[in-house]
Formats: structure tokens, sequence, C-alpha cells
């Protein structure tokens, strides 16, 4: 273990207790113990900050669980997990009434060897949810801070890129925080997929928030990954805006002067730093500084595109910036565009879906279909009307 992980054990079963520290203590962990006959104070226990409470539900009397739901109720406790052990003629009674205050259980006595693997396993989902991004469910900067670490302290190369969206904030001003979700989302949604394609199985993906993501891949598979999902993107994400807007390739939103401007749709801007090639690379802060001066001279430059750094002379001296030419709405639709130009759905039932696509990665129209918005029949129209018109489709529906 890298860290001593600190646990909690609430039982009046002294017996238990002394295995169950024998046991964890051996295995590197702190072990502190508490009767149940004590006053349960929430004040103490965010004192002691374990990062695991196990609770023994059968030696406790009813009025004494509710110490369960305290914890859950409380800011402070709320991402501790909590274990219970409960006898087996226990289970249906005392558990269904405890699971708002329960992450996992054991049968009563439980094994010390399943305890340890049931610690480990919700430790590691209580650390992902509080680091993780609530919208898109990406590991955040805590978690791809401790991975390049690792990649540092490896000395393995690596290429990090970090992704932002241009003129996200006035989309966002101008449509709302609603459809600025259903923007991020997608944006999540596409490059997990490119990722996913052109990337390593290893490969990481993270969101640090807003409109900012990051992906780690190796050094031959950044710029596929890097073209995939800026093609997808500048061909998908007019789509977020009203037909009048995406025509005239522009919002008018009010600048931090306050002043009326034209804001040009949503593009993105991709820094890559590899690490085998950039010299002077050894920490967090100095990857984080090349990264910045990139995405400052990115931001000047209009359109999609991705650069890596530009003193990279091992790659090429004089690299530029790689800028993608956004094509012409005609030449491709997502088929929720298709399917409410032809009345089949309507936009509300689009959106609905299409959140459950992004999240959960479902096809589109398999979503349709199972919710009762659309018929085979019309999803089969659609997709023949979406082929013709664009001979390579794009891997988002």
């Amino acid at each position: 273990m890298d860290t001593i992980k600190k646990i909690l054990i609430i039982s009046s079963d002294n017996q238990l207790k002394e295995v169950l520290r024998f046991c964890f203590d051996g295995w590197g962990y702190e072990v502190i113990l508490r009767q149940f006959s004590e006053p349960q104070d929430i004040e103490k226990i965010k004192k002691i900050s374990p990062d695991v409470i196990v609770i023994d539900i059968q030696s406790a009397r009813k009025e004494q669980l509710a110490i369960c739901r305290q914890l859950k109720e409380n800011f402070t406790t709320a991402f501790i997990p909590v274990i219970t052990l409960i006898n087996k003629r226990q289970l249906r009674a005392q558990l269904l009434n405890l699971k708002q205050g329960v992450d996992d259980y054991l049968i009563k006595p439980p094994d010390p060897l399943d305890l340890r693997i049931r610690i480990e396993m919700a430790v590691r989902r209580s650390q992902h949810s509080i680091y993780a991004s609530s919208l898109t469910g990406l590991p955040g900067s805590k978690i791809f801070e401790d991975v390049l670490n690792e990649k540092f302290k490896k000395g393995n190369p690596f290429s990090f890129a970090y992704l932002d969206i241009d003129n996200f904030k006035s989309f966002n001003d101008v449509y709302g925080y609603r459809r600025g979700d259903g923007a991020i989302l997608q944006t999540a949604y596409l490059l997990i997929a490119a990722v996913r394609n052109f990337g390593n199985p290893d490969d990481f993906v993270g969101h640090i928030g807003g409109d900012d993501f990051v992906f780690i891949s190796s050094l031959d598979k950044y710029q596929k990954i890097c073209r995939n999902f800026i093609k997808n993107f500048d061909q998908l994400m007019p789509f977020h805006y009203s037909e009048t807007d995406r025509q005239q390739g522009f919002v008018v939103s009010r600048d931090r002067s306050r002043k009326l401007t034209n804001t040009p749709l949503m593009t993105v801007s991709v820094a890559v730093v590899n690490k085998e090639y950039t010299f002077g690379i050894e920490n967090m802060i100095q990857l984080n500084e090349k990264v910045a001066e990139i995405k400052r001279y990115l931001k000047a430059i209009p359109g999609s595109k991705f650069m890596v750094d530009r003193r990279d002379t091992k790659i090429n001296k004089d690299a530029k910036p790689e800028i993608s030419q956004r094509k012409s709405e005609s030449f491709y639709k997502p088929l929720g565009q298709i399917l409410v130009e032809r009345q089949s759905i309507s936009a509300e039932q689009l959106n609905e879906a299409l959140l459950t696509h992004w999240k959960k990665g479902v096809a589109l129209g398999e979503i349709l279909k199972e919710s009762g918005f659309l018929s085979e029949q019309e999803l089969s129209i659609a997709l023949n009307i979406q082929k013709a018109k664009s001979p390579y489709l794009i891997s988002e529906n």
C-alpha cells in the first residue's frame, strides 16, 4: 500500500474486534476500535478521519444504528465508505432499513481477507467519486496528477494533451447551463471514443473541470487521437446551436465590457507535450508551464487545432499547429437532427435520449426505440438518409 489506511471498527463484540485488529495491524493498516456502548459522536469520528468505517450491526441495539444514517447526512463524513457486518438472519429485516447509510456488507463472522478486499474496493470507489467530475464521471485533476507523477517516477515516455473548448463561455451565456452541460457531455463522449478507438487500452482520459479535458497516451498514438476527436467535434458541435446561429457561424453575445459581439461557434484547442522529446520536463510544474505556453499560442488562432511544443527539435523545429477545416453542415448530419427534421421525434425527446447516449455510450437509436419514442422502421429510414448524405460516418451514432 502506498499510504497507511485508517479503519474505524464500531462493535460491542470484543473477540471480533481483537481478531480484526490483529489481522489489519499485520497488513499495515491503522485500526481504531470503538464500542457501541459509547456515544457515537460524529464530531469525534471527524477527528479520527477514517478511510473506511466497519459497523457490526449484530452487536448493536436498534437506536444505535442511527449512526449509519448520520454519517451519510453529514457533509464531512458522507464520502467515507461504511461497511456493515450483519447476521444472515438479520439481512432482510435490517439491511433494507439501513440501505441509505450503507455502502457494502458482509455476513458475520467475516473472513478478514474478504473484509480487506471489500475495504480496498470501497476506498477506491470513494476516492474516485470525490475526485471525479460530477457531470461526466471522468477522473479529475487529483487523479490525473497521480497518474502523471507515477509516469514521471518510472521515467516512461508519454504524450500529454490538454483540451480547451474555444468560445464555450459565449455559448453557455446565450443558451444556458443545461445546453452547456450537453456540450460538455458530448465533448467527453467524443474524446473517450477517440482514445478508445485510436489509443492504447491503458490510456487515460480526465475532466479537469468546466470545458477543460486531458488525455495521456503514447508517442505514436496522440496524432490519430487528436485528428479523430477534432474531426468529430467540428462536425457535431454546431448542432448544439440554433439553425440560424449555425448558418451564420456565430452567436451574438456580450463580452466582458458588456458590449455586443459576434462570437464564432465552438472550436477546440489541444496542446500536446511529449515527455520523451521535450527537454527539461521532470515534474508537473514544468509540464503545466509548457502546456500553458502552447495554449496561449493556440487560443489566438481561429478554428480547431492541435500542436506539440514548437521547441521540440527532435520532431520538427518549425512545427506548426494542425488546423481543422470545418465542413459544411450539409456534408454530415447526426441521426438525431435527421429524426427531428422528419418530426419522427421531438427536440425534447432527442435531448433526453442524448443525455443517456453521452453518459452510457449506448447507441442513440437503441435508446430512442427502448424509450418508445421511435419505431424500427423510422430508425431504418433515418439511418439510410444519413448514410446517403455522408459517405463516411463518424463514430457518434
